[in-house]
């Protein structure tokens, strides 16, 4: 039996318990269903038009258009060690987007013939060195823990790349030698690098503008007396006109949001969904230091809109339509195997993260034990969190009694790997190499959160 075969059997196996012992009448079970096609749809109406599609075309760009021989002098196995983990593990000061617009791009990269080992500090660098999180996580968390996440994600990155590529070292010598020489086509290229170069600049400039985050809080103008949902069920009506707040997750007919201030004796990060109806304006409230943020996100759609029409110039200008044909191949090949993975583990992770609130993270994560620091490792591996939403929750967490360590462990784990992104790494790596670099992920992380704490105590 081949291991297709084997991981069939198994999810059959699952599926088969799942359905004869999981109680669907239970309330708890109905409400972590619920959860999940909330989240799903929150995913969809937010990340996936301005976010996982641009991602697509430039990942199916990056097997097209660009140079072979400039991925394998970069970053391919027999490229300089120093320079490909450098050039691999400071992505994320470009790439200020999740986990989920970096996935196709290591998808890309990898097949293109880029090193396991750079690969991998990619893989976790795209979405964890986000130059924005880390100001904002110095300014709301403290300055030690956003240097300290900061530091911790470069040389995590660099440290997760080694091991990946000394692990499989036999592996990658193999792949090494099945690459043809130059691995590229033996007909002249009808431009030059630096045009394949600015175009690909343009679409990743497109996607970083479509994704780009909003620094600020939101002051909530309440129909009063406005009837919200706690995360235990109970319903609590809010006579207080105004509260500010950080929006989680917004659905076609309300909002899960995180107290930022105390609001009718309820405490700060407290989180709760509220209806639409209920909410009678929304307005902005930018932190100071960050007004240039706040604006290049009100104008991020007439930026992306410039964007979108030089990469649209630039495609017809500089490429035969040949080439354009084989692009929109490759980006449905990515996108057929990528699309409804991501989306799977999106709804897996609302279910997982209902079964297991904050609340109970919290009493797991207090102190600075090494018991804490992976439990809040594993917590944000499993957990999919979108740009700067992981900063509300840890502050959250952190009023909770969590530990400044495993904050940081957190921190580190969340942005760079959860259940959706697992599911597409294993799609390209196969369950050997995604088990180990998870692994990696979490013990590094959790390394990093002891010695943090130790350090601040």
């Amino acid at each position: 039996m081949q291991r297709k075969d084997w991981m069939k059997l198994v999810g059959l196996v699952l599926l088969i318990f799942i359905a004869y012992f999981v109680d669907f009448q239970s309330p708890r079970v109905l409400l972590a269903v619920m959860e999940g096609f909330l989240l799903l749809q929150w995913y969809v109406r937010n990340h996936t038009l301005g976010c996982v599609i641009p991602a697509m075309f430039i990942a199916g760009a990056i097997t097209t258009f660009l140079s072979k021989e400039a991925v394998l002098r970069h970053l391919g196995p027999q490229a300089s060690p120093v320079k490909a983990y450098c050039v691999a593990s400071v992505a994320g000061t470009v790439l200020a987007v999740c986990s989920c617009s970096v996935l196709p791009m290591f998808a890309a990269i990898y097949r293109v013939g880029a090193g396991l080992g750079p690969a991998a500090a990619f893989l976790y660098s795209g979405p964890a060195i986000n130059v924005m999180a880390v100001l904002l996580t110095a300014r709301v968390l403290g300055f030690p823990l956003g240097a300290s996440r900061f530091l911790g994600a470069v040389l995590l990155a660099v440290l997760i790349g080694v091991m990946m590529a000394w692990v499989f070292r036999g592996e990658q010598r193999a792949r090494t030698g099945q690459l043809p020489p130059g691995h590229a086509s033996q007909t002249p290229m009808a431009r030059k690098l630096w045009q394949d170069g600015i175009f690909l600049a343009a679409m990743i400039a497109f996607l970083v503008f479509m994704d780009w985050p909003s620094p600020s809080l939101t002051k909530m103008v309440l129909r009063t007396p406005a009837q919200i949902v706690l995360t235990n069920g109970s319903i609590v009506e809010l006579d207080q006109p105004e509260v500010t707040v950080s929006i989680l997750v917004e659905t076609a007919g309300s909002y899960r949001v995180l107290l930022e201030t105390r609001a009718d004796g309820l405490p700060k990060g407290m989180k709760f969904d509220i209806d639409k109806t209920s909410v009678e304006a929304l307005e902005r409230v930018t932190p100071p230091g960050y007004q240039w943020a706040a604006t290049v996100h009100a104008y991020r759609g007439y930026l992306a809109a410039v964007l979108l029409g030089i990469v649209l110039t630039l495609s017809f200008s500089w490429y035969p339509l040949a080439e354009l044909k084989t692009w929109m191949l490759e980006t449905w090949s990515f996108t057929k195997q990528i699309v409804p993975l991501l989306f799977a583990g999106v709804f897996v992770t609302g279910i997982v993260s209902t079964l297991l609130p904050e609340q109970v993270v919290a009493e797991l994560v207090g102190g600075e034990s090494l018991r804490s620091n992976l439990v809040a490792a594993v917590t944000g591996a499993a957990w999919y969190f979108a740009t700067l939403t992981e900063i509300p929750i840890v502050e959250a967490l952190l009023g909770l009694g969590m530990g400044q360590g495993p904050a940081l462990s957190l921190l580190l784990a969340g942005p760079a790997v959860s259940l959706p992104g697992l599911a597409v790494i294993y799609t390209v790596w196969g369950a050997k190499k995604t088990a180990v670099f998870l692994m990696l992920v979490i013990i590094f992380s959790a390394a990093a959160g002891l010695a943090f704490g130790w350090w601040m105590g």
